[in-house]
């Protein structure tokens, strides 16, 4: 045997390195798998009630119970006027996967979905509102700087 021979690294195609490559590749996979899952936020619920609760979360106690007894006093008018608005903007889609294309029929459900819109918008700042009448200088002053992490409270 010479010195060459000692010295020299086995191959790398024999069954125990390939193992070894193998189990290390499916070891990183699974790593980078696990953070991706563990690091992903999930998105909070986007509803009126889930944004109300996240709001009064930020509240003195007592100004959320008041937000929280405002909303569940006006919860049913807001969630129908969402729904209508909801329903309007289906109208929207629906029209543009009509053929042929009405752009009249179209700008009808333009408007339907405006009106929609501004309704749910009222019903809820009157909500708002009320509430806020109701609560401490506090309680107002987190209301004002709600959401907490916006840029423009940040300025």
């Amino acid at each position: 045997m010479s010195i060459a021979h000692a010295l020299s690294l086995p191959s790398l195609t024999t069954p125990r390195a390939l193992l070894f490559g193998s189990l290390a590749l499916n070891l990183f996979f699974v790593g980078v798998t696990a953070a991706l899952l563990v690091r992903t936020p999930t998105a909070p619920p986007r509803n009126v009630a889930a944004r109300i609760e996240r709001l009064a979360q930020n509240l003195p106690a007592a100004d959320s119970d008041t937000l929280r007894g405002n909303f569940t006093t006006q919860r049913t008018a807001i969630e129908a006027a969402r729904g209508r608005y909801d329903d309007a903007r289906d109208g929207i889609r629906e029209v543009l996967r009509r053929e042929p294309f009405d752009a009249a029929a179209m700008q009808d459900a333009i408007n339907k979905a405006r009106t929609a819109r501004q309704d749910y918008d009222q019903i809820l700042q009157a909500m708002l509102a009320k509430a806020a009448g109701e609560m401490s200088a506090s309680g107002r002053k987190a209301m004002a700087e709600w959401p907490p992490s916006s840029p423009r409270r940040q300025q």
